[in-house]
């Protein structure tokens, strides 16, 4: 569902379940605003919202692991299968996806997320 509605925002998604020494990024897609950037996506679900919303399950821990995959990813230029990266600023999204009130999916993606 992530992966659909960026790619139906125009951005091209060029890997899935990227694994990164222990980490695993969900995503990796090139956004093509001005300036278009490299960025790793995080995807968060829940099913219900009794405990929470999906963006509060991103604690510290997985922010530096995000962050030490980010960088990993960004210093070696090439993703794990040997296709090359292309040379574009790095940054870490969210998008979270839960059940409203309604019991209808939402999806609310947070662009550059402190990591």
């Amino acid at each position: 569902m992530a992966a659909e509605r960026l790619e139906a925002m125009g951005w091209q998604v060029i890997a899935r379940n990227v694994r990164v020494g222990r980490a695993e990024l969900d995503l990796l897609a090139i956004d093509p605003a001005d300036p278009p950037s490299l960025v790793v996506v995080e995807v968060r679900r829940r099913a219900r919202r009794d405990f929470g919303l999906a963006e509060e399950t991103v604690d510290r821990r997985k922010r530096a692991v995000l962050r030490r995959a980010a960088g990993e990813l960004a210093w070696r230029g090439s993703l794990p299968d040997g296709r090359r990266l292309p040379p574009l600023p790095v940054r870490v999204d969210l998008i979270a996806i839960d059940r409203g009130p309604d019991g209808r999916l939402s999806l609310r993606h947070h662009r550059g997320i402190a990591v």
